[in-house]
């Protein structure tokens, strides 16, 4: 071992069973990349050693895992965890029989959270948003995306995306943070939606690129969103700034946007259960990863499946996400969309897994630093005192987490 030789490690977990995720070492018998027994090094938060275990080691620090299992460290890849007040009362409205639709248009759905974002001060963001944050955290998340999007207006987007950014100074844990201005109009645009995009393109994509304060800009491309032009005016003014994209697409109706996100090469298209196959086919050549939310799925009682097979005819990767927000998704486990995402759509125990670490991995463009454990990635990792990885997709409840590395 020459790393040993050179340089003790920080630190080594050995007598560990090691559920890789890596292609270098998944086979049609070890779909997993499963090393048994073995060990990780890591020197600087990078994993420098991955294989036997060595006596000889020269270690800083040295942990028994105890015949338990280690995982990358989960990732969600869409989340909208930053906003003001709940939305438990449209809940009530749905299950008495009033449509989502109905909700949105008549100011309710994106429009009350917005009031309520706008009307909450920075620090009740953050102490509001850190109470959901450690759930994730506490289920072995390292990594998480934080969308924008109940501002609407520059300064209360900009708002949002500077508690995003204080969440992951304060925390331990990765966070991607997402301009998501085109989510919904606001009211003073009500029948403006031209000029709000406009605003948009114009005004929050400069300022908040400028301001490094987002990753990627994402739109609502959906009948009571905005229309495929429109997005992709966005897509347009997110590339002029360096920006990266991703859309919610295809939710509720089928509006090309998947491909049209395709057509920008985007990193996800998430939702997308009125999916059509030409946009699969786009979504293949470009490499942009399907996003599947099962929690929105389950929480508006949706009855029209994501075309699963052929996303995977096709070789779409293939991710799964909490979606959590106020409206549609209240979620705070990313552990109990892993079953949904098996029990709903169908899914392996192996591909909800591969959903929440490597294929995230790849939807927020991190894949060569997360999302797998292999030599030169960022030791991101997650210790579970469980039988086998597949008990991750298979339990109701509980955590079975030791430890975050």
């Amino acid at each position: 071992m020459s790393q040993s030789e050179t340089k003790p490690f920080d630190y080594i977990i050995h007598n560990v069973n090691i559920a890789t995720l890596s292609e270098q070492y998944a086979s049609d018998d070890n779909p997993y990349g499963v090393i048994e027994s073995g060990m990780v090094g890591v020197t600087g938060g990078v994993i420098t050693y991955l294989g036997d275990y060595d006596t000889e080691v020269n270690s800083k620090e040295t942990i028994d895992a105890q015949g338990q299992w280690l995982t990358p460290g989960l990732i969600d890849c869409h989340t909208h965890l930053v906003y003001g007040g709940n939305r438990a009362n449209e809940f009530e409205m749905r299950l008495n029989g009033v449509a989502y639709e109905e909700i949105a248009k008549a100011g309710g759905g994106i429009i009350s959270s917005v009031k309520a974002t706008r009307e909450a001060t920075e620090e009740e963001l953050f102490q509001s948003a850190a109470k959901r944050l450690e759930s994730f955290i506490d289920e072995g998340v390292t990594t998480i995306e934080i969308k924008s999007g109940y501002g609407l207006d520059t300064e209360n987007e900009i708002k949002m995306l500077k508690v995003a950014k204080r969440l992951e100074q304060e925390f331990p844990i990765r966070i991607s943070t997402t301009f998501l201005g085109a989510h919904a109009l606001p009211p003073e645009f009500k029948d403006n939606s031209d000029g709000y995009i406009d605003l948009v393109c114009n005004d929050m994509i400069p300022k908040i690129a400028e301001q490094g304060l987002a990753d990627c800009v994402d739109a609502f491309c959906e009948n009571i969103g905005f229309t495929y032009e429109q997005t992709e005016r966005v897509f347009k003014a997110a590339q002029q700034h360096g920006l990266k994209v991703k859309l919610h697409a295809e939710q509720l109706s089928d509006q090309s946007g998947a491909g049209l996100a395709a057509d920008y090469n985007a990193l996800s298209a998430d939702h997308l259960e009125y999916l059509s196959q030409d946009s699969i086919d786009k979504m293949a050549n470009s490499g942009t990863v399907a996003v599947l939310l099962p929690g929105a799925f389950y929480f508006l009682r949706e009855t029209k499946l994501p075309p699963m097979d052929e996303l995977r005819q096709a070789g779409v990767p293939i991710a799964v996400a909490s979606d959590s927000n106020p409206g549609t998704s209240p979620a705070q486990s990313l552990l109990l969309m892993l079953n949904m995402a098996c029990t709903l759509f169908r899914m392996t125990p192996l591909e909800a897994l591969q959903g929440v670490t490597i294929n995230a991995a790849k939807a927020l463009g991190l894949e060569d630093k997360v999302g797998s454990i292999e030599v030169g990635k960022k030791a991101e990792l997650a210790l579970w005192d469980i039988e086998h990885p597949n008990q991750l997709s298979y339990q109701l409840g509980g955590n079975n987490l030791v430890r975050v590395f």
